[in-house]
């Protein structure tokens, strides 16, 4: 068999004592035209293959290139120099790929910058860095799916193509077949007649899977959705994607309280997985920021590193306050008074902001906070109504670093509360009817949240820019690869 190897990940933790092994990987380094760093990507660490001058022919020797692929086959010892357990002498060297080293977009000795690594997206996963981040996102995205099959949840795949707007943010990808050249059927008004499209209506891609997910929810009990949403926002910052996963759990009979403590108890599992599960990673992305952070003035480092940060998170209780109170804290801080705030405090109602949020998680209370409460006019028509009139059972959970990682509610199932709120807020109940029929038949109370993933993996991994913790970002005039 050709892919009979050992991964380098496995291949360091055995002790050496001759063993036979063969290893497949991609050149880091060639020193002295003897000692060869190989990489596999199951780790950031290397092995270093020895290929004992005069064993092979200097033919071989020249091809092996930063970023060619080998595979070697020999026996691992003990290793004599500083830095590494073992040593890998090489009885067979093989090249699969070769790499002109010259032309190679990476060289890593020149500590390419993440801007320019996101211009060679196609190669940046064979840098540490990255290395380290997909390692740590896939085991996130791994936890997420163990932790509610553990409870119980059923996975529900929602629709990506939609005619819905959850949000009523109205900034959506179109999907159509018409053509764009202006040749389009017209209706007698003069509009796009979508009758004569692929659905027979107007249709985009999703923003959520909670309104679906809601129907799910009201049969099953408990269900989960994890998968892909847009946002045609031409947002050009370090914290927006057009592209980006949201996991949304719906749970029947489950009132706000309920809904907070499952959004704390999944924050804190999937933080301990990855501690315990990608500590080598974790560790690597620690030193990273560190060095980062160097470069900043003081009063911009993190207080703590990320390492401590994430065992802040997990041996602390998130400070759980309502809106009116975050918004009497802010008024009253000396950030306000002084007008530090890019956006001032102007009283109850005003939506917070991005800075308001770091503030009250990094500056006030020093952990994650739970936001309960808003006023109903801030939030999205879908969520319960509370007894005084003026606010709705919404929810948001913020993280130190990022702002808001969660946003979530109570629903509203009260069928004539739900419908009167729809229509002042200007959302069609016609065509909502499949929605409004679960408060008709059986309704109950229940909640949801969602947790944008890649924010999640920021948080995680520390890096500064969600560009970095997606594969492939989309983004603005964006969407190569």
């Amino acid at each position: 068999m050709f892919n009979k190897r050992t991964k380098i990940k496995d291949l360091l933790q055995l002790e050496p004592a001759s063993q036979e092994v063969v290893v497949m990987g991609w050149v880091r380094s060639f020193r002295n035209n003897q000692f060869i760093a190989l990489n596999d990507g199951s780790t950031n660490d290397t092995v270093q293959v020895v290929a004992t001058l005069g064993s092979f022919n200097d033919d071989l020797l020249k091809r092996i290139t930063t970023s060619a692929s080998l595979k070697v086959t020999g026996k691992i010892i003990p290793s004599l120099g500083k830095g590494q357990k073992m040593d890998l002498v090489a009885d067979t060297i093989e090249i699969l790929g070769h790499s002109d080293a010259e032309k190679y977009p990476i060289q890593l000795r020149n500590k390419p910058t993440l801007e320019y690594l996101r211009e060679v997206a196609h190669f940046r996963f064979r840098t540490n860095t990255f290395g380290a981040v997909f390692r740590v996102r896939h085991a996130l995205a791994f936890a997420v799916h163990k932790f509610f099959n553990d409870k119980g949840f059923v996975y529900l795949h929602t629709p990506i193509i939609t005619a819905s707007d959850a949000e009523g943010a109205g900034e959506m990808f179109r999907v159509t077949t018409l053509p764009v050249d202006g040749t389009a059927p017209k209706d007698v008004d003069g509009q796009i007649d979508f009758k004569e499209d692929f659905f027979g209506r107007s249709t985009n891609l999703t923003v959520s899977g909670q309104l679906e997910g809601e129907l799910g929810a009201t049969a099953l009990g408990e269900i989960y959705t994890f998968g892909p949403t847009f946002r045609a926002e031409n947002s050009n910052t370090a914290r927006h994607l057009a592209e980006f996963w949201m996991i949304e759990p719906e749970v029947a009979f489950n009132d706000l309280e309920d809904n907070a403590n499952l959004a704390e108890e999944f924050i804190h599992y999937l933080i301990q997985y990855v501690m315990d599960n990608n500590r080598n990673d974790l560790e690597f992305l620690a030193q990273r920021l560190a060095d980062e952070e160097k470069q900043l003035p003081q009063d911009k480092r993190s207080e703590l590193g990320l390492i401590e940060k994430l065992e802040f998170v997990l041996n602390n209780k998130f400070e759980r306050l309502t809106y009116t109170e975050a918004i009497d804290i802010l008024a009253n801080s000396n950030h306000n008074k002084k007008k530090k705030f890019q956006f001032p405090i102007t009283g109850w109602g005003m939506d917070l902001q991005s800075e308001h949020e770091r503030y009250l998680v990094e500056k006030h209370f020093k952990k994650p906070v739970i936001l309960t409460d808003y006023p109903k006019e801030i939030k999205s028509f879908y969520m319960r109504l509370n007894d005084d009139g003026k606010t709705v059972a919404a929810m948001d959970i913020l993280a130190p670093g990022i702002g808001e990682i969660v946003g979530g509610s109570q629903r509203e199932e009260r069928l004539d509360v739900l419908t009167e709120r729809m229509q002042q807020m200007g959302v069609p109940v016609d065509e909502l009817w499949w929605y409004l029929d679960t408060r008709r038949f059986g309704t109950v109370p229940h909640a949801g949240f969602g947790l944008g993933f890649e924010r999640m993996v920021q948080f995680v991994t520390g890096m500064t820019n969600i560009r970095d913790v997606i594969p492939f970002p989309r983004t603005p005039k964006s969407a190569e690869f």
